[in-house]
């Protein structure tokens, strides 16, 4: 989620900024000043899918807990602007050959220096295909990243990053690419000390990091919680305000907002539905309430043969109309969110909601049933089949929405359409990385790093690691590399935007609508702050 130039990347859009208001948390930092920054303060999470890896953690109950016991070249502030970190600087004169030169004096939390290898050796760790990284895609643009990462590849360096000291390495991309810096404060791009490679599935639990945080000793009880300290080696922008971060884990998000409610958990960074009509007065002057770079989407997988071909692609544009997203936002969410208008979020910078194609974005029953109606005259939808929507249960308001999105399909297509439950977020996770999906699944992004094309290229770029229903079409793929070899990043989003209008036609997902955090804090913090991801600045909070 992730220069040493200033961003322009966020900016939140005023239509959006009007519907929410913002409390507490929403000002720009800085805010905590006086309380105990002894006490360890405790915040809810959800297991982390994988080993604490940077390159293999691509969710957000591993991602919050990565993004405090590592740092990269850059982190952002509250407002998604840039902050130096371990970078002294990041320099480029074509947008293709980047210097970048590290901190003197720098350490992992055991005392090992941080030097330009630890960089370029776990960037190369991180692409290279034998070692199956889940974030392996985030190196696609450097140069001889095809060759490490083809699927027979033994080689695991990429010939464009080498290193000049010991302070010093360089990158050489494929292409020229406007945005590369913005990434560089991103999960898979933080450097790992040489003693991870020895065994990185047994370093995955018990992690060296150089963030503001460590890992407690035994701190990871899985199911449980993950118990962070304040790491005294840590010199950055970001220094830990308080004695500690546990996360506690939950199944139910219900849970956790009583836990709150009666001060057993200090932040809750999402409101079940149930307590959406009631948290601002139950919390007064202790809640938040505003958008973030996130959506919700529905993933329809491409290898799912009744979605394939013209009358695949009609059944994809029959549901997306079928969709009465309104309905559900203030009947589930009290309001609290908006309908999305095509694939990203408003609060970026080159945001369009009127790109064309979008009509399929809106409700239209009697157009929906005649398209599902032309698909059918093509090739029959199989007799008795459900369409399932397959959803992890534990997180806020999963379970409601999807039931009232299924009625609706149901209703207005005339075929039978439910809900497949799984128990948590990482048993779905699990069953939509291998494939094993039999109907569509509920998807949702939270930006890595402020830019169009973080929504666009990891999620639908053929073979990119988060794309979950195996999309591929070439003339999107084509679009995306035009508008990485833009000049600037203002060209890039027009030719970003243009790439949308495929996706509209195509549909690999539907999108639902666009995310707002509406957070809150129990009597035992001072004010809480959440950044532009909607992610709690958890090392800004004291106790009181």
């Amino acid at each position: 989620m992730r220069f040493s130039r200033t961003s322009k990347a966020l900016g939140v859009a005023a239509v959006l900024a009007m519907a929410l208001t913002a409390c507490g948390g929403s000002g720009d930092g800085g805010g905590n000043a006086g309380g105990d920054t002894s006490k360890v303060i405790s915040a809810n999470s959800t297991e982390p899918q994988n080993g604490l890896l940077p390159a293999n953690t691509n969710e957000v109950g591993g991602g919050r807990v990565m993004d405090l016991i590592f740092t990269g070249l850059v982190s952002y502030d509250v407002k998604g602007a840039i902050q130096n970190e371990l970078a002294e600087s990041i320099k480029t004169e074509d947008s293709q050959n980047y210097t970048i030169k590290l901190k003197s004096g720098e350490t992992f939390s055991d005392g090992s220096p941080i030097t330009a290898q630890n960089f370029v050796d776990a960037w190369n760790f991180g692409a290279a295909a034998k070692n199956t990284q889940l974030n392996s895609y985030f190196f696609e643009s450097i140069k001889g990243y095809d060759k490490v990462s083809a699927a027979d590849s033994t080689l695991d360096k990429m010939e464009g990053l080498k290193v000049v000291d010991d302070q010093t390495f360089t990158v050489e991309l494929a292409a020229p690419e406007s945005d590369f810096p913005l990434r560089l404060g991103y999960t898979a791009f933080y450097p790992l000390p040489e003693s991870a490679y020895k065994d990185p599935a047994a370093f995955g639990q018990d992690p060296i990091g150089n963030g503001p945080y460590k890992l407690d000793t035994g701190g990871w009880q899985h199911n449980v919680a993950v118990k962070l300290v304040v790491n005294d080696k840590y010199n950055g922008p970001r220094k830990a305000k308080n004695g500690g971060v546990t996360f506690k884990l939950y199944n139910s998000t219900d849970a956790a907002y009583t836990d709150v409610q009666s001060d057993n958990l200090d932040v809750l960074d999402q409101v079940p539905p149930s307590g959406l009509q009631n948290f601002k007065t139950d919390f007064k002057d202790r809640f938040v309430n505003q958008p973030y770079a996130g959506n919700a989407t529905m993933t329809i997988p491409s290898y799912l043969p009744e979605f394939k071909g013209e009358a695949g692609q009609m059944r994809r544009q029959a549901i997306s109309m079928a969709i009465d997203r309104q309905q559900i936002i203030d009947k589930i969410f009290y309001g609290n969110k908006k309908v999305a208008a095509e694939f990203t979020s408003p609060v970026l910078d080159g945001y369009d909601a009127n790109l064309p194609g979008s009509d399929v974005l809106k409700f239209d029953a009697a157009k929906a049933k005649a398209m599902w109606e032309k698909a059918d005259a093509i090739s029959p939808w199989p007799a008795g089949k459900v369409f399932t929507i397959t959803s992890n249960i534990d997180g806020a308001g999963n379970k409601e929405y999807i039931t009232a999105m299924a009625n609706q399909i149901a209703t207005n297509l005339g075929i039978k359409a439910e809900l497949n439950p799984i128990a948590t977020f990482k048993e779905m996770r699990d069953l939509v990385n291998k494939k094993k999906l039999t109907g569509a699944s509920r998807a949702g992004w939270q930006a890595d790093y402020p830019s169009l094309y973080n929504f666009l290229g990891p999620l639908y770029g053929t073979g990119a690691g988060s794309n979950d229903g195996d999309y591929s079409n070439p003339a999107f793929d084509a679009k995306l590399k035009e508008g990485l070899s833009a000049k600037t990043v203002e060209a890039g989003n027009k030719i970003f935007n243009d790439s949308q209008e495929i996706l509209l036609k195509d549909l690999p997902v539907v999108p639902l609508w666009y995310q707002a955090v509406q957070g809150v804090w129990s009597n035992n913090v001072n004010t809480v702050q959440f950044g532009w991801n909607g992610v709690p600045l958890y090392y800004d909070i004291t106790a009181k």
